[in-house]
């Protein structure tokens, strides 16, 4: 904040001199808007300066809030979105830094002076043309084709023993349905949906009948999730901040997601000096005035305590006893 305020003063006295100089120069006879030689040289000079300060507080800012802005992963499916995250970063920073550094070269020497030099004419030249556009349009081409191989692979075929979870958002929360015993899913009916049936399981179908209902995500270390996405109003975003996840949920359609968590809970406070840490599952599409509060607690945890988490978890049924089967309705 002190930084922030120091830098526009010092910008407001730079401004300040410069019109007190163009004001000197107008008493002096010069007509307004004619630029003197050693105006030129300064604004040159000025540019250059603020290239160097410029270019060294977004490196002074990178490093010193490095892990502020940075979440470790905590999928196996994120280290290698990371490796990508951070291919795309380097080439865009060098690019970045290039283009800017060339472009305040040129702004300072050719400079308006008093030797009169001018910048050399050069309308056209084919060959550089091709040069300029081949080589980003390839980059490009690579970056995108390796986005494109992992998104196919977190959107593709889950392993075969991979757990399957039914996930649906809704103005304001998250629901999620784990199959029971069976280790099968129920289906799911828009037409089932009311007051206490929030998600619409169809309880007509024998395998929804020992699904459960937990209010905490609960996922096993070193397994493959999948989850069966879904919307009951409008479109909301999965989004996992730590296991570099997110997919659309889209009411009417159904989407889907696969990835293995590799650091528990406890090994993630552990890592981060920080015993009251979660992960979470957020909502990261503005759905409405409640869209902050669109947050589900996620707890990671080793095989064997999942499943005997699991093995505890009753039914949706015999938790709401009172509710009535749709096919009892007269």
């Amino acid at each position: 904040m002190l930084i922030g305020i120091v830098l526009i003063l010092v910008l407001l006295i730079a401004y300040a001199l410069f019109k007190l100089g163009a004001y000197m120069a107008i008493l002096k006879g010069r007509k307004e808007g004619e630029m003197s030689a050693s105006g030129n040289r300064t604004q040159a000079l000025l540019l250059a300066l603020f290239l160097v300060a410029g270019l060294t507080w977004l490196g002074y800012y990178a490093i010193t809030y490095y892990d502020e802005y940075i979440i470790a992963p905590a999928s196996e499916q994120a280290i290698a979105i990371d490796a990508m995250f951070w291919t795309t970063t380097l080439i865009t920073v060098f690019v970045f830094v290039a283009t800017h550094v060339l472009l305040f070269y040129f702004a300072y020497r050719y400079r308006a002076d008093d030797s009169k030099k001018r910048a050399y004419f050069y309308p056209e030249n084919n060959r550089l043309e091709l040069l300029w556009t081949a080589i980003p349009a390839l980059v490009l081409a690579v970056l995108i084709f390796n986005g494109l191989r992992h998104w196919v692979r977190i959107t593709g075929e889950a392993p075969a023993d991979a757990h399957r979870i039914s996930l649906v958002g809704y103005q304001f929360a998250w629901a999620a349905r784990y199959p029971g015993p069976d280790k099968t899913l129920g289906r799911a009916n828009y037409q089932r949906i009311d007051a206490e049936n929030r998600t619409g399981i169809d309880f007509s179908d024998p395998a929804a009948k020992d699904d459960f209902m937990p209010r905490m995500l609960y996922l096993p270390k070193g397994e493959a999730v999948v989850l069966d996405i879904g919307a009951l109003d409008v479109i909301h975003n999965v989004y996992f901040p730590h296991f570099k996840m997110q997919m659309y949920a889209i009411p009417g359609m159904n989407t889907t997601l696969w990835f293995t968590p590799n650091t528990t809970t406890a090994e993630m406070r552990e890592a981060t000096n920080n015993p009251e840490f979660n992960y979470e599952l957020a909502c990261n599409k503005i759905c409405g005035s409640g869209h902050f509060a669109m947050r589900m607690l996620v707890v990671v945890v080793e095989p064997d305590v999942y499943r005997r988490w699991y093995d505890e978890q009753k039914p949706w049924l015999e938790r709401h006893p009172d509710y009535i089967l749709p096919e009892a309705v007269p």
